[in-house]
């Protein structure tokens, strides 16, 4: 189990782990004045195997603020392994991530992270510098202060989102039955192309209830993708202005992954 299933959670739970092309699905209104609309938000997911699906094995946690002058959007992340993943497979993870979104344009400014995986611990930093048209990303590893960091520099366009602030993203964009897109990704320095198309329309039971959805599916398997093995991925969001993912499937080596929404609430 050695591809982290957090990658593959926030994958499901995001609707694609994606950076979007700016021109390829415009925003609704005013980035800045809807990105606002995020603050005081919490998402908690359960994250379950097809082999135990009445066993959670992760908990992902989305949480949004403000920095203190309130011109940025600071989304922590947190995905945690159950107790059943490390009974049944020897295996742990923690992965906590903050994504600062600059609100006037709705693209990303810094991603941090911390990963942990059983006895591995690394430590991230990717700076998007939009004068330079530049993504820089340096890793290291915390146990080992004599170790030289990784870094990663890519080219980017104008604008840019990391993983989580793509989920964002995406909630503030008009979707619709039959909408195709081609992302661009950035994910520790790299960039990556994933097609996207929105399929159908279904109802759902979830915590909020049984609602109406628009079911994504993203292309993010495969050689020279995201994720470079075999599978597949279904997310359903809900078909209002708030765009919520309540649920996501991902068929992958390990067996089907099912996310569902666990709780939501806003405090603004």
């Amino acid at each position: 189990m050695r591809l982290s299933l957090f990658r593959l959670c926030i994958a499901a739970v995001m609707g694609s782990v994606f950076s979007i092309v700016a021109h390829s699905q415009p925003f609704a209104s005013s980035p800045s004045a809807n990105g606002r609309a995020f603050v005081g938000e919490t998402l908690v997911y359960d994250g379950k195997l097809d082999k135990f699906i009445d066993i959670s094995v992760a908990e992902l946690t989305f949480k949004s603020r403000t920095s203190t002058n309130s011109n940025e959007l600071i989304i922590d992340a947190e995905a945690v392994s159950k107790g059943t993943l490390l009974r049944l497979f020897r295996y742990s993870f923690l992965q906590q991530y903050a994504s600062t979104i600059d609100l006037s344009s709705f693209r990303i400014l810094r991603t941090t992270k911390h990963d942990v995986q059983k006895e591995r611990v690394r430590d991230g930093e990717a700076v998007f510098d939009y004068s330079e048209r530049r993504v820089t990303y340096v890793e290291s590893d915390p146990k080992d202060k004599m170790r030289p960091p990784r870094r990663i520099a890519s080219e980017i366009g104008n604008t840019v989102y990391d993983m989580i602030s793509a989920i964002y993203a995406v909630r503030l964009m008009p979707l619709a039955v039959g909408k195709k897109m081609e992302l661009s990704v950035s994910d520790s320095g790299l960039l990556y192309k994933v097609p996207l198309s929105v399929v159908a329309r279904e109802q759902q039971k979830s915590k909020l209830g049984r609602v109406w959805t628009l079911r994504v599916e993203p292309d993010i398997f495969g050689p020279g993708r995201l994720i470079e093995q075999k599978g597949k991925m279904k997310i359903w969001m809900t078909d209002d202005p708030r765009h919520i993912p309540v649920r996501a499937e991902i068929d992958t080596q390990f067996g089907k992954i099912e996310i569902k929404l666990k709780s939501y609430s806003k405090t603004s």
